[in-house]
């Protein structure tokens, strides 16, 4: 269902922001107005480029960078960077789009945008878990806050309920991950009652607007990746090189999600999908380096039962874990170790907390704008699609 954003538009493809490469590509326009090979090269080019560009500032991180809020951001902010880039392109070739082997390849790729929006409603409600941790872990904070002139037994009693409560909660998640899968909030459609009723048992694809309880991330994952090869060589001369740039867009969405659903709480959880972007291709070479890296993060010990690789969720789970052993070794009256070593903790998830508080709000909006703007460019795309075969 497109979001109003869409609605009022006079025809497909014409809702196109300004691009962020549009000054080169008036330069090139202004050249070439017949719009001949050399200026779909080059367009092709600066798209590719800025694919390699923002996806290796993202892998030379430091490891303390890789998988933080920060860097989600910066992850989705390049998606929606090269998202409309791509739609410029298809803007400019819409004579080409409209015709095989063109047409099949954007077909295919809508697709998979219809698969992505579940992944995005998952990511939602997966950040909205880790705001209830967080708030567990504020009640630890105010328990044990140094600036109280005594803490008490009632503080440490108050301290070990939260932090049972938080480790249950996480537990919870590392077992099931099913807990919000329930009352998924979704940005497109709301859900009556009565479609929830309707709807059958086990259904494995959403549509977008709800998961199912049996919803799976990793089998949502491999049905995206699922037949996601490299152009042949004469689909590759057949649209003038145009496969290319469509094939890099599916790389780039397929591994934007794969990171969401790496980092992010989600419903059945699972890395090991088959897909690797081929090594052949020169802006490839960024996204390998990031699915090793990744993968390296998931397989440390202290990763491996996590209920998401975020940076801030290993602190939470490090805080939470180090809490509990100070909250079942406190004797009363409290030592000066061990006020000291409370201030401590409590400075520590102090940070945590901020960190959180200020990073993932603005992480749900870019998730809520990368929604809108796949939903939006999709209903676009097969409107044009639709409208070139009736005039046929």
């Amino acid at each position: 269902m497109p979001s109003n954003e869409n609605q009022g538009s006079a025809s497909p493809f014409v809702s196109f922001g300004r691009s962020f490469l549009s000054i080169r590509r008036e330069q090139v326009h202004s050249m070439e107005a017949n719009h001949d090979p050399n200026t779909q090269e080059s367009e092709i080019e600066l798209f590719l480029r800025l694919i390699s560009n923002r996806f290796h500032d993202l892998s030379v991180v430091s490891a303390d960078e890789l998988l933080s809020l920060a860097w989600m951001r910066k992850l989705l902010d390049a998606f929606i960077c090269c998202h409309e880039e791509f739609r410029f392109i298809l803007l400019n070739n819409k004579v080409r789009v409209s015709k095989p082997p063109l047409d099949r390849l954007v077909a295919e790729f809508f697709d998979r945008c219809l698969k992505a929006l579940d992944i995005c409603n998952a990511t939602r409600d997966g950040i909205e878990k880790i705001r209830q941790w967080e708030k567990q872990l504020e009640i630890v904070l105010s328990a044990i806050d140094s600036r109280q002139r005594m803490m008490g037994e009632g503080q440490f009693r108050r301290a070990r309920k939260a932090v049972m409560d938080l480790a249950i909660a996480m537990l919870d998640e590392k077992e099931t991950g099913s807990i919000f899968s329930h009352r998924n909030r979704s940005f497109g459609r709301h859900q009556s009652s009565k479609d929830h009723r309707h709807r059958p048992p086990g259904h494995s694809r959403s549509l977008s607007w709800s998961v199912s309880r049996s919803w799976s991330a990793a089998k949502q994952l491999q049905s995206i990746a699922n037949n996601l090869v490299p152009p042949r060589g004469n689909d590759i001369s057949a649209t003038n090189g145009l496969a290319v740039p469509v094939f890099a867009m599916n790389c780039v969405l397929m591994f934007v999600l794969w990171a969401l659903v790496a980092a992010i709480p989600c419903q059945d959880r699972g890395l090991q999908i088959q897909f690797s972007v081929p090594r052949h291709f020169s802006w490839g070479a960024p996204f390998i380096l990031l699915q090793e890296r990744i993968m390296e993060e998931a397989k440390k010990r202290e990763r491996r039962n996590s209920g998401g690789l975020l940076k801030e969720i290993n602190q939470m789970e490090r805080c939470t874990s180090q809490m509990t052993d100070l909250v079942d070794s406190v004797h009363f009256p409290l030592t000066d170790e061990l006020k000291t070593e409370a201030g401590q903790q409590a400075q520590e998830i102090t940070l945590v907390c901020e960190a959180l508080k200020s990073g993932l709000d603005p992480l749900e909006r870019q998730v809520r704008e990368v929604f809108r703007k796949i939903m939006n460019s999709r209903t676009e795309g097969l409107e044009f699609l639709g409208s070139m075969n009736n005039h046929e």
